[in-house]
């Protein structure tokens, strides 16, 4: 099949051509007949399987004909930088169309925003909270709405956002075309579905595993080891782009700064930047002035870089479909990628769940020249009397978070220097045959 099949009018075609875009996705070829055709809409996709383009042509299709400048498609995002990704794609795959297209999201000053509104678009991309300001305001005529769009419904349910969705539904027509975008489907999402969307389609591409383009291998680690582990593992690997995830902001900022000074060309991308910082971070990612970036899950929604050739989990998910998510972000394309899990005692369970998903034993991996055996760092207090300094031989209350602390050299007696992960503790990681390990030196991908 090709695009030519969906007979589109022949500005938007210019679009496809433009982007480089030869055969549809099969999510494309699903979604987009039924779309055209008016009908509401429940796409079920992992990430990397061209489902922005999968509705963005058929609206662009339909706004050729009809009154212009007044907003009659919203797509309502989950996070600022999916709202960009929404955005570019539009401008894009629209370039010849000359239908206007403009985001509203948090972080960026209200008025120019409040300006794009009274000066007429035709396509809206938004965050909820932000929407609802301006809707609140009534800086924003959404009375003329004809197609609904909810991408990574999932997400949002995440992130709290359906009593603002539901809140803004009661602000656009009833009757309207309803796509809802998701990759998976948590109870909340059904209900939500089953209220909004009338008489639905339902297309669903590789929903419940991960893409079968990326390989997967898990690190065992103790947490205060995690930065020093993935600095030399970078040493050590020939890569492209990097994404690594963390489960905290502020562990994703730190993380950053030590590897800056350990002289890698990394990026943070996290909640509190501004919106102009993230957009740099993002920007310089894609174009590869950055080789890593390290981002939370939230934040890293919407990164859309094709040749990302590594994921690095350098914290667990905290669910399976957060690790889909996760992984998603390489092996697009038709290329082949790698996620790589560093794996701490209490994630082992989780492990299993993965392996489950997957249908196959997870690869245990460590590195040769790596010291497992540093002991956790001392911390050291000020006396408040004297004014001296206190050792304090406690672990910290986050061990994840060490990323600030350097590990100090081992002590005599604490085993061999490559000794395997959490064997000086007197624990073992790999006491069953689910987690033996296969030792690696420089061979990962």
């Amino acid at each position: 099949m090709s695009f030519k099949t969906f007979e589109l009018h022949p500005d938007v075609e210019s679009g496809i051509f433009k982007a480089g875009y030869t055969n549809p996705t099969p999510i494309q070829s699903q979604c987009i007949p039924s779309i055209l055709q008016g009908k509401d809409l429940m796409g079920l996709a992992q990430t990397g399987t061209g489902k922005t383009a999968a509705f963005v042509l058929p609206i662009l299709h339909r706004l050729m004909e009809g009154p212009r400048r007044r907003i009659r498609a919203l797509i309502i995002a989950p996070t600022r930088e999916l709202a960009e990704q929404t955005h570019e794609a539009v401008l894009l795959l629209g370039g010849k169309t000359k239908l206007r297209s403009a985001t509203v999201y948090g972080g960026t000053k209200l008025e120019p925003q409040i300006k794009k509104m009274k000066d007429g678009v035709d396509i809206v991309t938004a965050c909820p909270g932000r929407l609802l300001d301006l809707m609140g305001q009534k800086a924003i005529d959404l009375a003329g709405v004809e197609v609904l769009v909810l991408d990574e419904a999932d997400r949002m349910f995440d992130m709290g956002f359906l009593p603002d969705i539901r809140k803004i539904l009661k602000g656009i027509p009833a009757k309207r075309q309803t796509l809802l975008f998701s990759a998976t489907m948590p109870d909340d999402i059904q209900k939500l579905a089953r209220e909004i969307l009338k008489d639905p389609v339902t297309m669903q591409v590789g929903l419940t595993a991960p893409v079968s383009t990326v390989s997967h291998a898990i690190y065992p680690v103790e947490p205060h080891l995690k930065t020093a582990l993935l600095m030399k593992l970078l040493e050590r690997t020939k890569t492209e782009s990097v994404l690594v995830f963390t489960r905290t902001r502020d562990r994703a900022t730190r993380v950053a700064s030590r590897m800056k000074k350990a002289g890698f060309v990394v990026a943070s991308l996290q909640g509190d930047l501004s919106q102009n910082r993230r957009q740099e971070a993002l920007d310089g990612f894609r174009n590869g002035r950055y080789q890593v970036l390290i981002a939370t899950d939230i934040a890293a929604r919407g990164i859309d870089v094709s040749r990302i050739s590594h994921v690095i989990n350098y914290d667990m998910p905290d669910t399976a479909d957060a690790y889909i998510h996760r992984i998603g972000r390489t092996g697009r394309a038709e290329r082949t990628g790698t996620a790589f899990t560093f794996v701490t005692l209490e994630d082992r369970a989780f492990v299993w769940t993965l392996e489950r998903l997957l249908g196959e034993t997870i690869e245990r991996r460590t590195l040769e020249d790596f010291d497992y055996t540093v002991p956790v760092p001392s911390l050291r207090i000020r006396s408040g009397r004297t004014g001296t300094s206190v050792k304090k031989g406690r672990r910290p209350s986050s061990p994840q978070g060490n990323a600030a602390f350097t590990p100090q050299p081992a002590q005599q007696g604490s085993g061999s220097q490559n000794a395997s992960p959490f064997q000086s503790a007197g624990k073992s990681f790999f006491g069953s045959a689910r987690f033996k390990t296969r030792r690696k030196r420089t061979s990962s991908r």
